[in-house]
């Protein structure tokens, strides 16, 4: 695999990538932002409507006319309340309304003209989602699970969870759990079964679930007004109270050496200048939230509070350290500025070797236990490997699932290199089933 800065280089360098606001410029227009939580693989981004496909980055805003292509790369987009839309290889969506009403409640539509999609819905109170897929258009008014398929002849909506309201040609049809409406695009005749044929991707779209199920922070409310990014939060970080400071958040893998502005990017937009994107994969809410702050014998750590009623693109920081440079936007320019100072995880067969200062850069999510203690070695070491197994999902001849499995094996160690501070503990429930 290459290194951070040839990897992340490779894929901002070919990126117009930032739709980033002040909050007060978004209340007027009523326009939101919501998260790209999670990118694996080939995927673009268009800004709106005349706008060409660019390859994407996760923690990427978007906004209202954004849509989302995967060649062979899969995606998900994370909403304020914690709601996802994920997507798999050949499939195009868009989001033609992302906005607020004068009430605070959110409206979100979204648009599937490819491929397959599988929503989340929370169902928070007042929240609206509906799905567009060829003719058909679903409403979501309370918590669900579905997928969304379009191909060239027909297309279906599997419902795992809760009850949807399509509306269609031939009139409304309410959708129920464990059933699936399959719409003819020639005749607009559509048939209802009261079962779901499993597909290869409804494993990966279980194990997403199951990890923010499992690492969501229940009390993320004591800290944050939206659930977005704080999944993430939970599992490449940990919470500790530090005298003077209060409760402040510090990612797994970080030393001394380390500074949150190590591996991201200033990136341009014409009408709202430069804005910081982070490469971390829990680099969404600290970033655009609360300060980050340097504590001698603890090192940089993220502090919420201040203003939540304004969503900045521009990190803060306080209390620096002597001979740091605080990161600024560049003053002149519309190129994209990439920054890489850091280092990262490496993962290559079923080898991952989880590296110091690395701060979860490279750290697969979800697919690691008990990572305070692998954090601990890691500092002591410098460095280690890790064992992973996965088994991606097959389907039987009965359309089953009969593999959808990972196991992780004993770290490794494999040299000895710099301490840091102490690690952290950590918390996990339980794990959800279809």
């Amino acid at each position: 695999m290459s290194s951070s800065s040839s990897r992340f280089s490779h894929v901002v360098n070919a990126t117009l990538f930032a739709l980033v606001f002040s909050l007060s410029a978004i209340a007027d227009s009523h326009v939101r932002i919501v998260r790209l939580s999670y990118i694996e693989g080939g995927v673009q981004i268009s800004h709106g409507a005349g706008q060409a496909y660019e390859k994407a980055i996760v923690n990427l805003p978007i906004t209202e006319g954004a849509k989302l292509k995967t060649s062979d790369g899969r995606a998900e987009v994370e909403f304020e309340d914690g709601s996802t839309l994920r997507i798999v290889p050949d499939s195009v969506v868009e989001f033609p309304q992302l906005s607020l009403r004068d009430s605070g409640a959110k409206v979100s539509a979204v648009e599937v003209t490819k491929g397959t999609a599988y929503v989340n819905f929370v169902g928070t109170k007042d929240d609206e989602l509906s799905v567009r897929f060829g003719e058909e258009k679903i409403t979501v008014a309370h918590a669900g699970h579905l997928r969304i398929a379009v191909g060239e002849k027909d297309s279906s909506i599997a419902v795992f969870k809760g009850l949807a309201q399509v509306e269609s040609p031939s009139g409304a049809i309410e959708v129920k759990k464990n059933q699936t409406v399959t719409f003819d695009l020639d005749s607009n005749e559509y048939k209802l079964a009261k079962n779901i044929h499993e597909t290869p991707y409804d494993s990966w779209d279980d194990q997403q679930n199951e990890y923010h199920t499992r690492y969501a922070a229940k009390s993320y409310n004591n800290y944050s007004p939206y659930a977005y990014g704080t999944t993430d939060l939970a599992y490449y970080g940990n919470f500790s109270s530090v005298p003077g400071y209060g409760m402040m958040w510090q990612p797994y893998f970080a030393g001394t050496g380390w500074d949150p502005f190590m591996d991201g990017a200033w990136a341009f937009n014409s009408g709202f200048g430069f804005g910081w994107v982070s490469a971390y994969p829990w680099g969404w809410t600290p970033y655009h939230y609360g300060s980050w702050a340097f504590i001698p014998g603890y090192g940089w750590g993220w502090q919420p509070g201040g203003s939540w009623n304004t969503w900045y693109a521009q990190p803060r920081v306080l209390n620096a350290p002597k001979g740091f440079t605080v990161p600024h936007a560049p003053a002149t320019g519309t190129n994209t500025v990439v920054v890489n100072h850091g280092t990262a995880s490496t993962f290559t067969g079923t080898r991952l070797v989880v590296r110091n200062n690395s701060a979860g850069l490279g750290v697969p999510r979800g697919q690691l236990e008990n990572l305070p203690k692998l954090s601990q070695k890691v500092q002591e070491r410098g460095m280690v490997t890790q064992r992973i197994y996965s088994q991606p999902a097959v389907m039987a001849s009965s359309g089953a699932r009969v593999g959808s499995s990972s196991r992780v094996s004993e770290p490794m160690p494999h040299m000895s290199g710099m301490s840091a501070p102490s690690a952290h503990s950590s918390s996990s429930g339980g794990s959800p089933h279809r």
